[in-house]
């Protein structure tokens, strides 16, 4: 679900809130469902393609077609790669080492679903990684067919482009054309994200996961502003994401409390496009005062709003500061920190759970 000194940075800045959801292509199957095939069959030619595409980010870098920018971009993303095994100590493998040009603004269209009163989303399971509030394609059209098939049935859809994704080690994967016009902190933190992933991933426990990588990029490009005698990272652009996200998730509160109240069904579709009017009030408010005029979200409020257009916010920033607590225990011994992670992570979905509340409570007091 980060975001830019770049055109449409609103899109890429919400889809750093979800898309950093790992893509496990060693589970592409679905674990039941009539399209099991045809879909593994078109997630498998997909991956295959962008694999395809990759050539070694040294060769591009001595291409002389390859453009000033792009080299420059390529050659940070290198520095970045190396600091992230050498001194945060992420894994060492070919992931990010290649460059694929795709040539298309987002590499997979992931389709978000809900039921019209309701902020469950319609999940889609997989036979090794689990459930995921969403399903991916490699194709618009095929993202756009299922998005029609669900709204035939009433319910509230919503198509994202996805700039990056990790498939988590299993294959090396590619710094992609998609992410050529990203600042700086956003390519290198996208790397130490992404590697995070690969370092330890919990099944089924997206909140867990996306709070640990989240933090990783985080306290990853604070040290990398240190090591390479850069001014702090700009919290201006992360304080506007949390604001905004704090917004969503007010609005979600309260579309939860309509939905689970006992109103007729037609005065609660009534009263939800109440509140997301008042979504967009509240965005303006923020934007126009405390922003001075930062339009950088405007692009998210110029297409309709539904329920599952709200779904990918807050599955990390809430419990951020609960391994932000748990790196400071570990004395900022990167090895230290990844153990102590790995070993909650393999705990039931309760510890993990008590773990997130209990430090998070402890490190905000």
């Amino acid at each position: 679900m980060k975001v830019k000194a770049r055109r449409h940075k609103t899109n890429a800045r919400v889809l750093r809130v979800c898309w950093r959801v790992a893509f496990l292509f060693s589970a592409l199957a679905p674990a039941s469902g009539c399209m099991t095939l045809g879909y593994y069959v078109h997630l498998a030619a997909g991956e295959a393609q962008v694999l395809r595409a990759r050539k070694p980010i040294p060769r591009v870098i001595d291409d002389p077609r390859t453009s000033p920018e792009l080299r420059a971009r390529l050659q940070l993303a290198q520095r970045a790669r190396a600091f992230a095994s050498n001194v945060l100590k992420l894994p060492r493998n070919d992931s990010y080492t290649t460059y694929a040009d795709i040539g298309r603004s987002a590499v997979m269209y992931n389709v978000f679903a809900t039921p019209a009163l309701s902020l469950q989303p319609i999940e889609h399971c997989f036979l090794f990684s689990g459930c995921v509030a969403y399903q991916g394609f490699y194709h618009l059209d095929r993202a756009q067919a299922l998005a029609d098939k669900l709204r035939k049935q009433g319910d509230d859809v919503w198509i994202g482009g996805v700039p990056a994704y990790s498939t988590l080690g299993h294959f090396a994967d590619p710094l992609l054309s998609t992410m050529d016009d990203w600042s700086d902190d956003d390519i290198v933190g996208t790397i130490f994200h992404e590697l995070a992933h690969q370092e330890v991933y919990v099944k089924d426990d997206t909140e867990f996961d996306e709070s640990f990588a989240t933090f990783v990029q985080r306290e990853g490009l604070r040290e990398w502003h240190a090591y390479n005698h850069l001014p702090p990272p700009d919290p201006t652009s992360d304080q506007h994401e949390r604001q905004f996200t704090q917004l969503v998730l007010a609005t979600r509160e309260r579309l939860k409390k309509l939905y689970d109240g006992d109103l007729p069904d037609s005065e609660k579709l009534q009263r939800k496009q109440q509140i997301f009017q008042q979504l967009r009030a509240d965005y303006e408010h923020l934007r126009d005062t405390q922003w001075h005029g930062d339009h950088s979200y405007d692009d998210w409020f110029a297409t309709p709003i539904n329920n599952a257009k709200l779904l990918p916010f807050g599955l990390y920033d809430r419990t951020v500061p609960a391994f932000a607590a748990l790196f400071k225990r570990c004395g900022s011994d990167w090895a230290k920190f990844y153990q102590a992670v790995r070993e909650i992570g393999e705990g039931s979905a309760e510890q993990r759970l008590k773990f997130l509340v209990s430090v998070e409570s402890q490190s905000s007091k």
